[in-house]
């Protein structure tokens, strides 16, 4: 047995390629290779709009302010945000000056600590991204132990940042350009709508294993 389990192994890594690497043309049908950054924002918006997702344009102007005036209007109570990340910074050191509004959470605690006020909580997560696919309509997130995944899928309200200038045609261009083969990460989340769900007789519902709203702010 292990002669002939040697053999396989053998054959196997003689076969194996040392590096698949698709042609860009592969996906230019479908994805519009080479689009503009303008393009590619509206290819992206058209896609996650169509799934619900909301979008609130804070570029040129403080994000920070934006964000609080639309909480505020939508009357939601709470922001839950990563206190150790930069974006969770910026927003607790603007917030106060900002008048009434939600309250900040800061996620500073293992999750067994506060999980049932986590889960009680009809408020709002906030997490920034690694950048978006205008393909496929996706948001890329890789939490960390600073911003952990709890942020975007146990509030009612997930709030995404997403730079503009780091929309991608594809995620095969966002790997290459972001060089995760020199650190894969060890947990990705594509997201490209609010959570939704459907029973057989395909009655489509929201909210049901994860956040009901979606709104990426772009800056």
């Amino acid at each position: 047995m292990p002669d002939a389990r040697s053999a396989i192994l053998t054959r196997l890594r003689a076969g194996a390629p040392a590096t698949v690497t698709p042609p860009d043309e592969d996906f230019a049908p479908v994805a519009g290779i080479g689009m503009g950054g303008e393009e590619r924002l509206a290819r992206l918006r058209r896609a996650m709009e169509a799934v619900h997702t909301e979008f609130l344009d804070a570029r040129g102007a403080d994000w920070v302010p934006a964000i609080h005036a639309w909480m505020v209007a939508q009357s939601l109570p709470s922001l839950i945000l990563a206190p150790r990340t930069e974006p969770g910074r910026r927003i607790a050191e603007r917030w106060p000056g900002l008048g009434a509004g939600p309250r900040l959470i800061p996620y500073d605690r293992p999750l067994a600590e506060w999980k049932a006020a986590l889960f009680a909580e009809n408020g709002a997560g906030l997490t920034a991204t690694l950048g978006g696919i205008a393909a496929t309509g996706s948001l890329i997130l890789i939490p960390s132990a600073d911003e952990p995944r709890t942020l975007s899928l146990v509030p009612p309200v997930h709030i995404a940042l997403l730079e503009v200038a780091r929309i991608y045609d594809t995620m095969w261009q966002a790997m290459r350009e972001q060089e995760w083969s020199r650190a894969m990460p060890t947990n990705l989340l594509l997201i490209s709508g609010p959570s939704k769900t459907a029973d057989i007789e395909q009655t489509l519902a929201y909210g049901v294993h994860g956040p009901k709203r979606l709104l990426v702010v772009l800056v």
